[in-house]
């Protein structure tokens, strides 16, 4: 089982930056896909980024494009998301997700676990 713990949410002025950590615990090793994933009011979940653990390769939405990075480090076993040039539009809680055999990065029930999630706030 793969505990996921999201930190470094906040708010921030548009054109601002923040970074957000996701920890992994468990049998994170087994895991060959790490992803971020966003969801505002009254909307579906969207894929943000994702990284493939097998050979770091990555996948980004277009909106998000040149603005975000996503990174892991296995050493330490955290997924990170470096977000700069925010837009209001950003605004969502973000989720760190993880799965055992994702295909598809931007399909949110292709991920077996979940953390709980962190605002990011930009105004």
């Amino acid at each position: 089982h793969v505990q996921l713990v999201e930190s470094g949410g906040g708010s921030v002025d548009a054109g601002g930056s923040l970074r957000l950590s996701c920890a992994a615990s468990g049998y994170s090793s087994i895991v060959n896909c790490m992803g971020w994933y966003r969801q505002g009011i009254g909307e579906e979940r969207e894929g943000v980024a994702a990284i493939f653990t097998s050979d770091d390769s990555t996948y980004y939405t277009d909106s998000v494009k040149g603005r975000f990075t996503i990174s892991l480090d296995n050493a330490k076993n955290t997924l990170y998301l470096q977000m700069n040039n925010l837009r209001a539009e950003d605004t969502a809680m973000y989720y760190c997700a993880a799965g055992l055999w994702v295909g598809y990065p931007s399909r949110p029930y292709e991920y077996n676990y979940w953390g709980q999630g962190t605002q990011v706030t930009v105004s």
